[in-house]
C-alpha cells in the first residue's frame, strides 16, 4: 500500500527560506562584522596599531581582560556552588532561591549599575562608612568588579542547575555507599559528568564580562586609563570622532567575542559527540 505524502512542502520552499536566511546574516552581521574591520583597518596596519598602543586605550584593554580574570572565577566557584545546593538538597525556600538567580536576567544593568550607586555611593547606605574608612568603591575599581559579577553571576548556575537535576543523584550516592569522602564524590563524580556544561557556561560568563556596558557606565565614573573598559572607551572615542581607533579597539573586542564563540562552538561539538 503506497501511502501518499502529507504537507509536502513545494520546491520553492527551501531557496526562499534559505536566500530569506542568508540576506538577514548578512544585514545583521556579515555587513557590521565588514564595516568593523574595514574601518578599523582603513588607514593601515600601522595606524592601527599605534592607535591600540596609545596609553589609554591600552589600559581599557588590560582593564577589560582583568576584569575577566576576575570575575569569571568568582561567578564559576559560586555557579558551581548553587547548583550543588539546588540539585543535591530539599530545603524551604529552594523555588525562591532558583527565582533569585534569574534576576540579573531579569533588571536592566543600568539598573544594576544604579543599585550599586545607592548602596555604595557617597550618599548611599554604605556611603558614608566607606568614607570613613577611605575605601571606594563606584567609580573604582571595585564597582566595575562588582556590577560586571553581578550581571554575568547566572550564566554558569543555569547552565548546570537543569544538567545536574537530569543526571540525578544515583552516582554520587553510589560512590558515598563505597566510602568516598564529599570532595572526592565532587572531583572524581560530579565534575566529570558536568564538565562540557560548566565549560560551556565559563565561556558566556566571559564573553558577557568583556563586552557589558550599561552597569559599567554607570559605576565606572569613566576615568580614562583608570576605569574604562573597552566597550566604553569605544563609546568615549565614537563621540570624539576618533572612528579609526574606535573602530580598532572593536575590532579587538570583535576578535576576542570570536575567540569565545569558536571556543563555545567547540564545547558544543565535543559535548554532542559525548552524548552519541
Amino acid at each position: 500500500m503506497i501511502v501518499p505524502a502529507i504537507n509536502k512542502e513545494p520546491r520553492w520552499i527551501k531557496p526562499v527560506l534559505l536566500f530569506l536566511a542568508l540576506v538577514f546574516l548578512a544585514v545583521f552581521i556579515f555587513i557590521p562584522l565588514f564595516t568593523i574591520f574595514h574601518q578599523a583597518l582603513g588607514s593601515g596596519l600601522k595606524v592601527y596599531f599605534k592607535n591600540l598602543m596609545e596609553p589609554d586605550i591600552f589600559a581599557a584593554i588590560k582593564l577589560t581582560l582583568v576584569v575577566a580574570l576576575v570575575c569569571v572565577p568568582v561567578n564559576t566557584f559560586f555557579g558551581i556552588l548553587l547548583a550543588w545546593v539546588v540539585t543535591k538538597f530539599e530545603f524551604k525556600g529552594k523555588n525562591i532561591l532558583i527565582t533569585l538567580i534569574e534576576v540579573p536576567f531579569a533588571i536592566s544593568p543600568v539598573i544594576a549599575g544604579l543599585l550599586f550607586i545607592f548602596l555604595f555611593g557617597s550618599f548611599g547606605w554604605f556611603g558614608q562608612w566607606l568614607i570613613a574608612h577611605h575605601l571606594k568603591v563606584v567609580f573604582a575599581l571595585p564597582g566595575i568588579f562588582l556590577a560586571t559579577a553581578f550581571v554575568t553571576f547566572p550564566f554558569v548556575a543555569r547552565e548546570l542547575i537543569p544538567l545536574m537535576q537530569e543526571l540525578g543523584r544515583d552516582d554520587e550516592e553510589a560512590a558515598m555507599t563505597l566510602g568516598a569522602k564529599g570532595f572526592q564524590i565532587f572531583f572524581r563524580i560530579t565534575l566529570p559528568n558536568i564538565k562540557w556544561g560548566l565549560i560551556y557556561g565559563v565561556v558566556l560568563t566571559n564573553a558577557r564580562s568583556m563586552g557589558e556596558f550599561g552597569a559599567v557606565a554607570v559605576v565606572s565614573g569613566l576615568i580614562r586609563g583608570v576605569t574604562t573598559t573597552m566597550p566604553l572607551y569605544i563609546d568615549i572615542l565614537y563621540n570624539e570622532y576618533r572612528y579609526a581607533a574606535a573602530f580598532g579597539v572593536a575590532s579587538l573586542l570583535t576578535l576576542l567575542a570570536l575567540a569565545t564563540l569558536i571556543v563555545k562552538t567547540i564545547v558544543e561539538h565535543f559535548n554532542s559527540v559525548r552524548k552519541i
